[in-house]
C-alpha cells in the first residue's frame, strides 16, 4: 500500500537562511559585544578609561563596564596602575601565536624570506588579504628598516600597498571593485593613488606583468615590490613583499634588481601543494 502521508517539510536551519547572520538564533550578540571591546583598543590609545572603551565599542556604559570586568576577571583586560585606565595583557597574544604556528604557508615561505632578508640585507614580509586590508603574518627586518611601527599581525587598504595589489590583480573584477569600494579613500601620505581608475588600471598592470611596485603611499620613504602567491586552483592566498628605502633605491632600481626575487620565491611557494 502506498504511503498516504505527505512528504515531511524540510525546515531550513538558521544556518542557512539567507541574509545578515546577526538576524540567526544561533548569533550570540554578547559575543560580538565583547570583541567591539576588545577591537577599541584598535585605537592609537594604548589604555583608556571606561568612558572612552564604551564610546569607541559603541556600548553603552553599563554593558561597557560588565564586560570590561568579566575580562579582567578572564586576564584579557588589567588595570593600569594608579590610573582609572585599562589596557589589554599579554593573554590576548595567545591566540596570535596558536595562529602562527597553525599557519602552514608562513612555515614554508619563512626560509626564503630569512634568506632573501639576509642576502639583500632588506626587509621582508608575507602578506594576506583580509577583507579589503592586507595583514602583515610575517616580517623579516633587513638593515634598512624603514618603519618600526609595522610589525606581525599590522593591516593596511589593500589597494594602496604592493602585495595588495598584487593578490588583487588575481581577482575578479568584482572582488576587485568591493575592496576598491569597501576602503576608505583617504590619502595615507601625500603620494597615495585615491582615484578609483588608476588603482584599477595598477591591479590590471600587476596581472600583465606578475608584480606590484609602490612608493611612499602608505609609508613615507618605502618602496616596496610584491608578486602574489597561488593555490593550487590559481587563487591567490598571499603575496611575497621587499620594502626598501627610498635614500638608497628608486623604483626603476627595485624593479630591475627585485622584481625577479619576490617572483622566483612566489613561484615557488606556488608550486608546494600544501593548501588546504
Amino acid at each position: 500500500m502506498p504511503n498516504s502521508r505527505p512528504p515531511r517539510a524540510t525546515k531550513k536551519t538558521d544556518i542557512e537562511v539567507a541574509g545578515d547572520p546577526r538576524n540567526s538564533s544561533l548569533y550570540v550578540g554578547s559575543t560580538e559585544k565583547t570583541f567591539q571591546i576588545l577591537h577599541a583598543f584598535d585605537h592609537p590609545k594604548r589604555q583608556m578609561p571606561l568612558s572612552e572603551i564604551a564610546k569607541l565599542s559603541g556600548l553603552d556604559r553599563s554593558a561597557a563596564q560588565r564586560l570590561v570586568f568579566t575580562l579582567e576577571a578572564l586576564g584579557y583586560l588589567r588595570r593600569v596602575h594608579d590610573s582609572r585606565d585599562y589596557a589589554l595583557t599579554s593573554k590576548v597574544l595567545q591566540f596570535s601565536y596558536n595562529f602562527l604556528c597553525a599557519h602552514e604557508l608562513l612555515h614554508k615561505a619563512a626560509p626564503y624570506l630569512v634568506d632573501l632578508s639576509s642576502t639583500l640585507g632588506e626587509t621582508t614580509n608575507l602578506q594576506e588579504l583580509d577583507g579589503h586590508e592586507v595583514v602583515y603574518v610575517g616580517r623579516y627586518p633587513g638593515r634598512h628598516l624603514i618603519n618600526v611601527d609595522i610589525m606581525v599581525g599590522s593591516r593596511l587598504p589593500a589597494v594602496f600597498t604592493a602585495s595588495g595589489t598584487a593578490i588583487l590583480s588575481h581577482c575578479t573584477a568584482q572582488e576587485q571593485e568591493a575592496a576598491i569600494e569597501a576602503t576608505h579613500l583617504r590619502a595615507l601620505t601625500p603620494y597615495t593613488i585615491t582615484d578609483k581608475g588608476l588603482l584599477r588600471e595598477r591591479m590590471q598592470r600587476a596581472a600583465e606583468t606578475g608584480y606590484a611596485i609602490i612608493s611612499n603611499e602608505t609609508v613615507l620613504g618605502d618602496i616596496a615590490v610584491a608578486s602574489a602567491i597561488l593555490d593550487e586552483h590559481g587563487h591567490a592566498v598571499a603575496a611575497i613583499t621587499i620594502a626598501v628605502p627610498t635614500t638608497r633605491w628608486t623604483k626603476e632600481r627595485v624593479e630591475e634588481e627585485l622584481t625577479q626575487h619576490v617572483q622566483v620565491v612566489a613561484t615557488s611557494l606556488s608550486a608546494k601543494k600544501f593548501f588546504s
